[in-house]
Protein backbone atom coordinates (compact mmCIF):
# COMPACT_ATOMS: atom_id res chain seq x y z
CA UNK A 1 0.00 0.00 0.00
CA UNK A 2 2.73 2.55 0.78
CA UNK A 3 4.35 1.82 -2.69
CA UNK A 4 0.89 2.33 -4.61
CA UNK A 5 0.95 6.06 -2.43
CA UNK A 6 4.67 6.05 -3.27
CA UNK A 7 4.05 5.94 -6.95
CA UNK A 8 0.91 7.94 -7.33
CA UNK A 9 3.32 10.68 -5.01
CA UNK A 10 5.80 10.86 -7.93
CA UNK A 11 3.63 10.47 -11.12
CA UNK A 12 1.41 13.23 -9.43
CA UNK A 13 5.11 15.39 -9.03
CA UNK A 14 5.79 14.25 -12.71
CA UNK A 15 3.01 15.91 -13.88
CA UNK A 16 2.91 19.06 -12.22
CA UNK A 17 7.02 19.68 -13.37
CA UNK A 18 5.80 19.16 -16.89
CA UNK A 19 3.36 21.28 -16.50
CA UNK A 20 5.28 23.93 -14.91
CA UNK A 21 7.43 23.18 -17.80
CA UNK A 22 4.98 23.64 -20.59
CA UNK A 23 3.83 27.20 -18.94
CA UNK A 24 7.71 28.40 -19.27
CA UNK A 25 7.14 27.73 -22.74
CA UNK A 26 4.36 30.22 -23.06
CA UNK A 27 7.06 33.20 -22.22
CA UNK A 28 8.35 35.04 -24.40
CA UNK A 29 12.45 34.36 -24.61
CA UNK A 30 15.52 36.90 -25.45
CA UNK A 31 19.35 37.18 -24.69
CA UNK A 32 20.51 39.79 -22.45
CA UNK A 33 24.50 40.08 -22.35
CA UNK A 34 24.85 37.02 -23.88
CA UNK A 35 22.32 35.00 -21.30
CA UNK A 36 19.04 33.41 -22.52
CA UNK A 37 16.43 34.88 -20.17
CA UNK A 38 12.50 34.87 -20.09
CA UNK A 39 10.12 38.18 -20.33
CA UNK A 40 7.74 37.93 -17.26
CA UNK A 41 4.94 40.09 -16.96
CA UNK A 42 4.11 40.64 -13.09
CA UNK A 43 0.96 39.23 -11.99
CA UNK A 44 -1.37 40.77 -9.48
CA UNK A 45 -0.60 39.47 -5.43
CA UNK A 46 2.60 37.63 -6.33
CA UNK A 47 5.54 38.61 -4.60
CA UNK A 48 9.51 38.07 -5.49
CA UNK A 49 9.49 35.03 -3.55
CA UNK A 50 6.78 33.03 -5.24
CA UNK A 51 8.26 34.49 -8.93
CA UNK A 52 11.16 32.51 -7.73
CA UNK A 53 9.87 29.39 -6.91
CA UNK A 54 7.80 29.19 -9.81
CA UNK A 55 11.20 30.14 -12.30
CA UNK A 56 13.69 28.13 -9.90
CA UNK A 57 15.73 30.43 -9.61
CA UNK A 58 16.52 32.66 -6.42
CA UNK A 59 15.49 36.14 -5.67
CA UNK A 60 19.17 36.98 -5.93
CA UNK A 61 19.10 35.79 -9.20
CA UNK A 62 15.80 37.72 -10.38
CA UNK A 63 17.57 40.89 -8.60
CA UNK A 64 20.41 41.08 -10.89
CA UNK A 65 18.42 41.14 -13.74
CA UNK A 66 15.83 43.49 -12.65
CA UNK A 67 17.82 46.26 -10.45
CA UNK A 68 14.90 48.40 -10.50
CA UNK A 69 13.24 45.96 -7.56
CA UNK A 70 15.85 47.15 -4.83
CA UNK A 71 14.85 50.53 -4.75
CA UNK A 72 11.03 50.22 -5.53
CA UNK A 73 9.74 46.77 -5.08
CA UNK A 74 7.52 44.62 -7.72
CA UNK A 75 5.22 46.45 -9.26
CA UNK A 76 1.80 44.52 -11.13
CA UNK A 77 2.25 44.69 -14.99
CA UNK A 78 6.11 45.41 -15.38
CA UNK A 79 7.96 42.69 -17.23
CA UNK A 80 10.86 41.48 -15.69
CA UNK A 81 13.90 39.08 -16.96
CA UNK A 82 14.00 35.76 -15.38
CA UNK A 83 17.20 33.79 -15.93
CA UNK A 84 16.58 30.54 -17.88
CA UNK A 85 19.51 28.88 -16.81
CA UNK A 86 20.19 27.46 -20.27
CA UNK A 87 23.37 27.84 -22.49
CA UNK A 88 23.04 30.52 -25.53
CA UNK A 89 24.16 29.18 -28.86
CA UNK A 90 25.90 31.52 -30.38
CA UNK A 91 24.93 31.75 -34.43
CA UNK A 92 27.47 33.16 -37.14
CA UNK A 93 24.85 35.77 -38.63
CA UNK A 94 25.36 39.42 -39.58
CA UNK A 95 23.97 41.95 -37.16
CA UNK A 96 21.18 43.50 -38.74
CA UNK A 97 19.71 47.30 -37.52
CA UNK A 98 15.96 47.51 -36.61
CA UNK A 99 15.63 50.87 -36.90
CA UNK A 100 12.54 52.60 -35.44
CA UNK A 101 13.15 56.10 -35.42
CA UNK A 102 11.85 59.10 -36.51
CA UNK A 103 13.65 60.85 -39.04
CA UNK A 104 11.36 64.55 -38.56
CA UNK A 105 10.15 65.87 -35.69
CA UNK A 106 6.91 67.96 -36.64
CA UNK A 107 7.45 71.95 -34.67
CA UNK A 108 6.96 75.16 -35.64
CA UNK A 109 8.76 78.01 -33.54
CA UNK A 110 5.82 80.10 -32.99
CA UNK A 111 2.53 77.86 -33.08
CA UNK A 112 -0.44 79.52 -33.45
CA UNK A 113 -3.70 78.34 -31.60
CA UNK A 114 -5.34 76.60 -35.09
CA UNK A 115 -2.70 75.21 -35.69
CA UNK A 116 -2.84 71.16 -35.49
CA UNK A 117 -0.04 69.82 -33.08
CA UNK A 118 2.80 66.75 -33.56
CA UNK A 119 0.72 63.99 -32.52
CA UNK A 120 2.34 60.28 -31.67
CA UNK A 121 1.54 57.82 -33.44
CA UNK A 122 -0.94 55.46 -31.41
CA UNK A 123 0.80 52.21 -32.71
CA UNK A 124 3.52 50.95 -30.64
CA UNK A 125 5.30 49.64 -33.70
CA UNK A 126 6.29 52.43 -34.51
CA UNK A 127 6.74 55.17 -32.20
CA UNK A 128 7.32 57.59 -34.72
CA UNK A 129 6.05 61.13 -34.79
CA UNK A 130 3.71 61.53 -37.37
CA UNK A 131 3.39 65.10 -39.49
CA UNK A 132 0.44 66.83 -40.33
CA UNK A 133 0.26 68.45 -43.75
CA UNK A 134 -0.37 71.93 -42.40
CA UNK A 135 2.80 71.20 -40.16
CA UNK A 136 5.35 70.69 -43.06
CA UNK A 137 8.40 67.93 -41.34
CA UNK A 138 11.87 69.72 -40.32
CA UNK A 139 14.75 68.45 -42.95
CA UNK A 140 18.02 68.86 -42.91
CA UNK A 141 18.26 72.76 -44.00
CA UNK A 142 20.58 74.74 -45.94
CA UNK A 143 20.36 78.20 -44.89
CA UNK A 144 22.61 78.37 -42.32
CA UNK A 145 21.07 77.16 -39.61
CA UNK A 146 22.43 74.49 -37.22
CA UNK A 147 20.31 71.67 -36.97
CA UNK A 148 20.61 69.66 -33.29
CA UNK A 149 19.87 66.46 -33.66
CA UNK A 150 18.86 63.93 -30.03
CA UNK A 151 18.76 60.54 -29.88
CA UNK A 152 16.00 59.24 -27.48
CA UNK A 153 16.50 55.64 -26.80
CA UNK A 154 13.55 53.56 -24.90
CA UNK A 155 11.85 50.54 -24.38
CA UNK A 156 8.74 50.93 -26.16
CA UNK A 157 8.34 47.06 -26.74
CA UNK A 158 7.13 47.53 -30.21
CA UNK A 159 7.73 44.15 -30.78
CA UNK A 160 5.93 42.92 -28.47
CA UNK A 161 2.20 41.37 -28.70
CA UNK A 162 1.18 42.97 -25.32
CA UNK A 163 2.74 45.77 -23.92
CA UNK A 164 3.16 46.61 -20.13
CA UNK A 165 2.72 49.56 -18.52
CA UNK A 166 6.06 50.43 -18.40
CA UNK A 167 5.95 50.54 -22.09
CA UNK A 168 2.68 53.02 -21.47
CA UNK A 169 5.10 55.24 -19.42
CA UNK A 170 7.91 55.44 -21.67
CA UNK A 171 5.77 56.39 -24.16
CA UNK A 172 4.58 59.33 -21.78
CA UNK A 173 8.44 60.08 -21.07
CA UNK A 174 8.77 60.74 -24.88
CA UNK A 175 5.58 62.87 -25.12
CA UNK A 176 6.47 64.84 -22.35
CA UNK A 177 10.05 65.14 -24.52
CA UNK A 178 8.42 66.41 -27.25
CA UNK A 179 6.63 69.04 -25.44
CA UNK A 180 9.96 70.45 -24.52
CA UNK A 181 11.42 70.80 -27.77
CA UNK A 182 7.92 71.85 -29.08
CA UNK A 183 9.08 74.91 -26.49
CA UNK A 184 12.33 75.74 -27.73
CA UNK A 185 12.16 75.65 -31.20
CA UNK A 186 13.61 79.16 -32.37
CA UNK A 187 14.27 81.03 -35.75
CA UNK A 188 18.14 80.39 -35.06
CA UNK A 189 18.02 76.62 -34.34
CA UNK A 190 16.32 73.71 -34.87
CA UNK A 191 15.93 70.45 -33.28
CA UNK A 192 15.60 66.88 -34.52
CA UNK A 193 14.72 63.78 -32.44
CA UNK A 194 15.70 60.61 -33.58
CA UNK A 195 13.44 57.94 -31.36
CA UNK A 196 14.64 54.08 -30.86
CA UNK A 197 13.15 51.26 -29.36
CA UNK A 198 16.01 50.34 -27.34
CA UNK A 199 14.65 47.05 -26.51
CA UNK A 200 15.33 45.27 -23.40
CA UNK A 201 18.80 43.33 -24.34
CA UNK A 202 22.43 44.69 -25.51
CA UNK A 203 21.72 43.36 -29.05
CA UNK A 204 19.59 46.29 -29.93
CA UNK A 205 22.47 49.11 -28.48
CA UNK A 206 24.73 46.94 -29.93
CA UNK A 207 23.47 47.22 -33.20
CA UNK A 208 23.16 51.08 -33.34
CA UNK A 209 26.46 51.75 -31.89
CA UNK A 210 28.39 49.59 -34.39
CA UNK A 211 26.69 51.01 -37.43
CA UNK A 212 27.09 55.00 -38.47
CA UNK A 213 22.96 55.56 -37.14
CA UNK A 214 24.11 57.78 -34.30
CA UNK A 215 26.56 59.45 -35.58
CA UNK A 216 25.06 62.84 -36.54
CA UNK A 217 23.59 63.05 -32.98
CA UNK A 218 24.85 65.97 -30.68
CA UNK A 219 23.25 64.25 -27.43
CA UNK A 220 21.71 60.33 -26.33
CA UNK A 221 18.89 60.44 -23.68
CA UNK A 222 17.19 56.98 -21.99
CA UNK A 223 17.95 54.01 -21.30
CA UNK A 224 16.97 51.97 -18.51
CA UNK A 225 18.91 48.62 -18.41
CA UNK A 226 22.61 48.50 -16.87
CA UNK A 227 23.58 45.64 -19.54
CA UNK A 228 22.99 48.66 -22.07
CA UNK A 229 24.19 51.84 -20.37
CA UNK A 230 28.05 50.40 -21.18
CA UNK A 231 27.90 50.05 -24.32
CA UNK A 232 26.39 53.25 -24.98
CA UNK A 233 28.72 54.85 -22.81
CA UNK A 234 31.86 53.41 -24.28
CA UNK A 235 30.06 54.83 -27.79
CA UNK A 236 29.88 58.35 -26.55
CA UNK A 237 33.09 58.67 -24.86
CA UNK A 238 34.43 57.57 -28.27
CA UNK A 239 32.09 60.57 -30.10
CA UNK A 240 32.52 62.86 -27.17
CA UNK A 241 28.19 62.77 -26.83
CA UNK A 242 26.70 63.37 -23.41
CA UNK A 243 24.49 60.72 -22.33
CA UNK A 244 21.43 61.48 -19.87
CA UNK A 245 20.54 58.64 -17.85
CA UNK A 246 17.13 59.12 -16.64
CA UNK A 247 16.17 56.11 -14.27
CA UNK A 248 19.51 54.79 -12.97
CA UNK A 249 21.02 55.46 -9.67
CA UNK A 250 24.33 53.26 -9.20
CA UNK A 251 26.07 53.86 -12.37
CA UNK A 252 29.94 54.21 -11.89
CA UNK A 253 30.53 57.76 -13.15
CA UNK A 254 34.41 57.69 -12.72
CA UNK A 255 36.37 58.13 -15.38
CA UNK A 256 32.79 58.19 -17.47
CA UNK A 257 33.00 62.66 -18.26
CA UNK A 258 30.17 61.84 -20.88
CA UNK A 259 27.52 60.38 -18.44
CA UNK A 260 24.94 62.26 -16.99
CA UNK A 261 22.85 60.43 -14.07
CA UNK A 262 19.45 62.09 -13.12
CA UNK A 263 18.78 60.06 -10.19
CA UNK A 264 20.54 60.49 -6.63
CA UNK A 265 22.59 57.27 -5.63
CA UNK A 266 22.43 55.56 -2.16
CA UNK A 267 25.40 57.53 -0.78
CA UNK A 268 23.70 61.32 -2.22
CA UNK A 269 20.40 60.28 -0.65
CA UNK A 270 21.56 59.35 2.87
CA UNK A 271 24.13 62.36 3.06
CA UNK A 272 21.02 64.10 2.67
CA UNK A 273 19.10 62.68 5.48
CA UNK A 274 22.32 63.10 7.57
CA UNK A 275 22.01 66.52 7.15
CA UNK A 276 18.40 66.69 7.34
CA UNK A 277 18.95 64.91 11.10
CA UNK A 278 22.33 67.42 12.09
CA UNK A 279 19.82 70.21 11.77
CA UNK A 280 17.09 69.04 13.80
CA UNK A 281 17.59 69.72 18.03
CA UNK A 282 15.36 67.17 19.40
CA UNK A 283 15.76 63.73 17.73
CA UNK A 284 16.27 60.27 19.12
CA UNK A 285 17.70 57.74 16.36
CA UNK A 286 16.44 53.79 16.55
CA UNK A 287 17.36 51.26 14.40
CA UNK A 288 15.00 48.09 13.60
CA UNK A 289 16.52 45.10 12.34
CA UNK A 290 13.95 43.70 9.38
CA UNK A 291 14.19 40.74 8.03
CA UNK A 292 14.84 41.65 4.37
CA UNK A 293 19.14 41.09 3.83
CA UNK A 294 18.40 41.46 -0.21
CA UNK A 295 16.61 44.67 -0.03
CA UNK A 296 18.16 46.59 2.60
CA UNK A 297 21.14 48.23 0.65
CA UNK A 298 20.27 52.19 1.20
CA UNK A 299 19.29 51.52 4.65
CA UNK A 300 22.99 49.99 5.04
CA UNK A 301 24.53 52.85 3.36
CA UNK A 302 22.22 55.24 5.59
CA UNK A 303 23.59 53.86 8.58
CA UNK A 304 26.96 54.16 7.22
CA UNK A 305 26.83 57.29 6.72
CA UNK A 306 25.00 58.29 10.41
CA UNK A 307 28.14 56.91 11.99
CA UNK A 308 30.68 59.02 9.47
CA UNK A 309 28.38 62.14 10.35
CA UNK A 310 28.66 61.11 14.01
CA UNK A 311 24.67 60.57 14.62
CA UNK A 312 24.11 58.29 17.33
CA UNK A 313 21.40 55.75 17.13
CA UNK A 314 20.07 52.99 19.44
CA UNK A 315 19.17 49.43 18.39
CA UNK A 316 15.39 47.91 18.92
CA UNK A 317 14.98 44.22 18.26
CA UNK A 318 12.13 43.35 15.82
CA UNK A 319 11.15 41.12 18.54
CA UNK A 320 10.63 43.32 21.25
CA UNK A 321 8.29 45.90 18.72
CA UNK A 322 6.55 42.54 18.07
CA UNK A 323 5.18 41.94 21.31
CA UNK A 324 5.06 45.27 22.01
CA UNK A 325 8.03 45.81 24.32
CA UNK A 326 9.88 48.86 22.66
CA UNK A 327 9.25 51.54 24.67
CA UNK A 328 12.36 51.36 26.71
CA UNK A 329 14.09 52.51 23.40
CA UNK A 330 12.50 55.47 22.73
CA UNK A 331 12.64 58.75 23.94
CA UNK A 332 9.54 60.26 25.38
CA UNK A 333 11.08 63.88 25.22
CA UNK A 334 11.93 63.94 21.98
CA UNK A 335 11.02 63.08 18.40
CA UNK A 336 11.85 59.48 17.63
CA UNK A 337 13.20 58.78 14.04
CA UNK A 338 12.52 55.10 13.16
CA UNK A 339 14.90 53.55 10.88
CA UNK A 340 13.41 50.27 9.55
CA UNK A 341 16.17 47.84 8.18
CA UNK A 342 14.39 47.95 4.99
CA UNK A 343 13.88 50.54 2.01
CA UNK A 344 10.32 48.21 0.17
CA UNK A 345 7.48 48.22 2.11
CA UNK A 346 6.25 45.09 2.02
CA UNK A 347 8.11 43.54 4.74
CA UNK A 348 7.57 46.98 6.88
CA UNK A 349 3.81 46.93 6.38
CA UNK A 350 3.39 44.50 9.35
CA UNK A 351 5.01 46.53 11.92
CA UNK A 352 3.29 49.81 11.45
CA UNK A 353 0.60 49.20 13.59
CA UNK A 354 3.42 48.48 16.46
CA UNK A 355 4.69 51.64 15.84
CA UNK A 356 1.06 53.49 15.79
CA UNK A 357 0.42 51.81 19.36
CA UNK A 358 3.72 53.43 20.60
CA UNK A 359 2.07 56.68 18.99
CA UNK A 360 -1.12 56.33 20.48
CA UNK A 361 0.88 56.02 24.25
CA UNK A 362 2.21 59.21 24.00
CA UNK A 363 5.76 58.94 22.26
CA UNK A 364 6.44 61.01 19.16
CA UNK A 365 7.48 58.67 15.97
CA UNK A 366 8.41 59.57 12.39
CA UNK A 367 9.73 56.51 10.71
CA UNK A 368 11.97 56.76 7.99
CA UNK A 369 10.17 56.29 4.48
CA UNK A 370 10.72 55.91 0.36
CA UNK A 371 9.43 58.00 -1.74
CA UNK A 372 7.76 54.73 -3.55
CA UNK A 373 5.82 54.34 -0.12
CA UNK A 374 3.46 57.90 -0.85
CA UNK A 375 0.90 55.62 -2.78
CA UNK A 376 0.56 53.80 0.77
CA UNK A 377 -1.93 54.93 3.48
CA UNK A 378 0.79 55.18 6.29
CA UNK A 379 -0.97 56.91 9.23
CA UNK A 380 2.51 58.20 10.61
CA UNK A 381 4.54 61.35 10.03
CA UNK A 382 7.27 60.32 7.47
CA UNK A 383 11.13 61.63 6.18
CA UNK A 384 12.21 61.07 2.51
CA UNK A 385 14.63 62.15 0.37
CA UNK A 386 13.02 62.69 -3.51
CA UNK A 387 13.84 64.38 -6.63
CA UNK A 388 10.44 65.37 -7.42
CA UNK A 389 10.33 68.64 -5.36
CA UNK A 390 9.67 71.34 -7.43
CA UNK A 391 6.65 73.57 -6.93
CA UNK A 392 6.44 75.13 -10.55
CA UNK A 393 3.19 76.12 -11.87
CA UNK A 394 1.52 73.54 -14.37
CA UNK A 395 -1.32 75.50 -16.23
CA UNK A 396 0.64 76.06 -19.30
CA UNK A 397 2.13 72.89 -19.68
CA UNK A 398 -1.37 70.71 -18.98
CA UNK A 399 -2.89 73.26 -21.48
CA UNK A 400 0.17 72.52 -24.06
CA UNK A 401 -0.44 68.39 -23.15
CA UNK A 402 -4.32 68.87 -23.45
CA UNK A 403 -4.28 70.60 -26.75
CA UNK A 404 -1.80 68.11 -28.15
CA UNK A 405 -2.21 64.61 -26.96
CA UNK A 406 -5.47 64.62 -24.76
CA UNK A 407 -4.10 61.00 -23.01
CA UNK A 408 -5.32 60.03 -20.17
CA UNK A 409 -1.75 60.14 -17.85
CA UNK A 410 -0.36 56.62 -16.77
CA UNK A 411 2.12 57.49 -14.32
CA UNK A 412 0.73 59.16 -11.33
CA UNK A 413 3.48 60.25 -9.14
CA UNK A 414 6.34 60.57 -10.64
CA UNK A 415 4.38 61.71 -13.72
CA UNK A 416 6.40 60.50 -16.58
CA UNK A 417 5.45 62.90 -19.23
CA UNK A 418 7.02 65.66 -16.97
CA UNK A 419 9.66 63.69 -16.50
CA UNK A 420 10.57 63.74 -20.00
CA UNK A 421 9.43 67.32 -20.66
CA UNK A 422 12.01 68.37 -17.89
CA UNK A 423 15.05 65.99 -18.61
CA UNK A 424 14.71 66.79 -22.01
CA UNK A 425 14.94 70.99 -20.79
CA UNK A 426 18.13 69.94 -19.08
CA UNK A 427 19.59 68.17 -21.86
CA UNK A 428 18.84 71.26 -24.43
CA UNK A 429 20.32 72.98 -21.17
CA UNK A 430 23.68 71.36 -21.07
CA UNK A 431 24.08 71.64 -24.81
CA UNK A 432 23.96 75.39 -24.36
CA UNK A 433 26.45 75.95 -21.42
CA UNK A 434 24.19 75.60 -18.27
CA UNK A 435 24.02 73.39 -15.76
CA UNK A 436 20.65 74.15 -14.46
CA UNK A 437 16.73 74.08 -14.65
CA UNK A 438 14.46 75.05 -12.01
CA UNK A 439 11.67 71.90 -13.80
CA UNK A 440 8.12 71.60 -13.80
CA UNK A 441 8.68 68.49 -11.47
CA UNK A 442 12.36 68.27 -10.67
CA UNK A 443 15.13 70.60 -9.89
CA UNK A 444 17.79 69.79 -12.12
CA UNK A 445 22.16 70.90 -10.91
CA UNK A 446 24.47 68.91 -12.48
CA UNK A 447 27.65 68.09 -10.30
CA UNK A 448 31.15 66.89 -11.69
CA UNK A 449 32.04 63.73 -9.92
CA UNK A 450 35.83 63.68 -9.32
CA UNK A 451 37.66 62.50 -13.05
CA UNK A 452 34.36 61.51 -14.16
CA UNK A 453 30.91 62.45 -15.07
CA UNK A 454 28.15 64.27 -13.63
CA UNK A 455 25.11 63.88 -10.81
CA UNK A 456 21.80 65.55 -10.29
CA UNK A 457 22.31 66.80 -6.72
CA UNK A 458 18.98 68.19 -5.90
CA UNK A 459 18.28 66.00 -3.38
CA UNK A 460 15.37 67.32 -0.87
CA UNK A 461 14.39 65.72 1.95
CA UNK A 462 10.79 65.80 2.35
CA UNK A 463 8.88 65.51 5.65
CA UNK A 464 5.11 64.18 5.94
Amino acid sequence: MRNKAFIVFCLCALLFHQAKAQELLNYPLDTVNGEEVYQYEVERSIGLYRIGVNFNVTQAEIIRLNPQLRERGLHYGETLLIPTGRPVVIESKPVVVETVITERVVIEPTPQESAPAPVVSETPDTAEVVATSEMPAVQVVQDGRPVVEIALLLPFESQQTKRSGNADRMMEFYQGALLALYEVQNDSIRYRLRVYDSERSERRVRALCDTTELDSVQAVMGLVYPIQIERMAEWCELHQVPLLLPFNDDNELSNRPQLLQFNANDRQEADSLCQWMLRKDSIHCVAIEVRDAEQAEYIRTLRRQMKAHEIAYSGLPLHDLLVDSAAYALDSARENIIILHSDRYQPVRLLIPHLIKLQQAGYRIRIVSQYSWQKENIALPQVFTSMFTSEAPREAYEALWNRYFSDAHVSDSPRYDILGYDLMRAMIAWLQGTKEIHGLQSDIRWTQVENGGWQNAEVRVVEK
